[in-house]
């Protein structure tokens, strides 16, 4: 099974000065503003780093989701950040980390068995196979 998914992006002007607008295929970003401010200044709109973060986060906790159907385990609620690094290498940029932090609310589960498939998925989905980064993980098991 295979499946495409697209985003797209329009800039105009120069690296500080221009912006641009990202859009996704499914409408649900539609020309969303994002700039050199959004990006290294905490301005307004969006800017890549987040978005892989939110794509990160999504993938990592339905591939989670699955993995723990495996072990036979089936999560109230699973909540997920990921954090995502861009820092300046050899005179240019580079996304260098992820961190995902997991909060999960397992009913009955067993930590041993919730670490394990927490790190499976971790290793094992889409998102993070793409990635070139260090990634690393805290999980919580919540009561």
């Amino acid at each position: 099974m295979s499946s495409q998914h697209s985003g797209s992006a329009v800039w105009s002007g120069g690296l500080k000065d221009g912006i641009g607008s990202i859009s996704t295929q499914t409408g649900v970003l539609k020309e969303a503003p994002y700039g050199f401010k959004a990006r290294f200044e905490d301005g307004p709109g969006t800017n890549p780093e987040e978005l892989i973060g939110a794509a990160h986060a999504g993938c990592y906790t339905m591939a989670l989701s699955g993995v723990l159907g495996e072990a036979g385990m089936t999560a109230q609620k699973l909540e997920t950040t990921a954090a995502v690094t861009l820092d300046k290498v050899d005179g240019g940029f580079a996304i260098t980390k992820v961190h995902l932090t997991l909060l999960a609310t397992i009913p009955g589960a067993d930590q041993a068995k919730f670490e394990e498939a927490a790190n499976k998925a971790k290793v094992n989905c889409p998102v993070s196979k793409l990635l070139n980064a260090e990634i690393t993980l805290d999980a919580k098991l919540q009561a």
